[in-house]
């Protein structure tokens, strides 16, 4: 009786270890802020982006004003953390370059605006909603996308994205 139990735990076990979805998932995040004069204003976006548990390591370039976030395995950050952080900091996003699975993009919010085809196991995506490009880019968006009924709602919880390799 008891070997039957532990064999049904078993069973069941993995039967959830095969069926859970798993969580959209950013392995890494390139951030291109506006508005920075300094290092201080960089020093300011960097403390904010690694007072998230989930960020492993985070490399500056202040010529581009460029923070690229390394996170870590188990993470299920949405682009918009990445907004808040930036904005919390006092800048703003130019542009948000992120790199996830085929996978992720599936099974997200994530609403994709070309049809570019990728096989490869890691796919570079960019964040085309106001807020995380800048605004003369996103008036050209506007422009571009003006029959997608989804791109015109500014709905905060999809993210409208353009896959680059």
């Amino acid at each position: 009786m008891k070997t039957l139990y532990i064999k049904n735990i078993l069973s069941l076990a993995l039967v959830l270890l095969f069926t859970t979805t798993s969580n959209a998932q950013i392995s890494k995040a390139e951030i291109r802020a506006t508005g920075l004069t300094c290092s201080m204003c960089s020093n300011a976006i960097n403390k904010q982006l690694k007072s998230l548990s989930e960020v492993e390591n985070i490399e500056i370039d202040l010529n581009t004003n460029t923070f690229v976030v390394t996170l870590s395995d188990s993470n299920s950050l949405q682009p918009s953390v990445f907004k808040e952080k930036v904005e919390k900091a006092g800048f703003f996003i130019g542009s948000l370059v992120l790199t996830v699975s085929p996978e992720t993009i599936k099974n997200s919010s994530f609403i994709v605006v070309n049809d570019k085809e990728n096989t490869s196991k890691v796919v570079q995506i960019q964040v085309l909603d106001k807020g995380y490009v800048t605004d003369k880019e996103f008036k050209k968006l506007v422009k571009s996308y003006k029959n997608s009924t989804t791109f015109n709602n500014n709905n905060e919880a999809d993210f409208h994205v353009k896959i680059l390799n």
